[in-house]
């Protein structure tokens, strides 16, 4: 599984973004796709994850601002999105696109940085 994340940058204080990622390649059985992040200084943490029936959890921190959906309509790939909006100076961080896959691997792709400014 291949994972390309865009969609990052810089933007201020109450701005939005959204980031996309693709996953493509042997994508059969992923059951979940979902964002990390990462700060300097601190521990990557999840951020929104999605299951393929469309369960989604939320870190605290961004319920009620961060949407997250996915499209797995095509046979040779899927695609997960994390809409954000009122961004915060502490939303700055590295995001990374994670997916999992029965039984038990994990994919992580390489990170899109998102820096908000006050």
């Amino acid at each position: 599984v291949q994972l390309q994340a865009s969609g990052g940058g810089l933007v201020q204080a109450g701005g939005s973004l959204r980031l996309s990622c693709v996953a493509s390649g042997s994508i059969f059985n992923i059951n979940a796709m979902g964002w990390y992040r990462q700060a300097p200084g601190k521990e990557r943490e999840l951020v929104a994850a999605i299951t393929g029936g469309s369960n989604t959890i939320y870190a605290d921190s961004v319920k009620g601002r961060f949407t997250i959906s996915r499209d797995g309509s095509s046979n040779t790939q899927h695609t997960v999105y994390l809409q954000m909006n009122s961004l915060k100076p502490e939303d700055t961080a590295v995001y990374y696109c994670n997916a999992m896959k029965a039984p038990n691997r994990e994919y992580w792709g390489l990170g899109t940085l998102v820096t908000v400014s006050s």
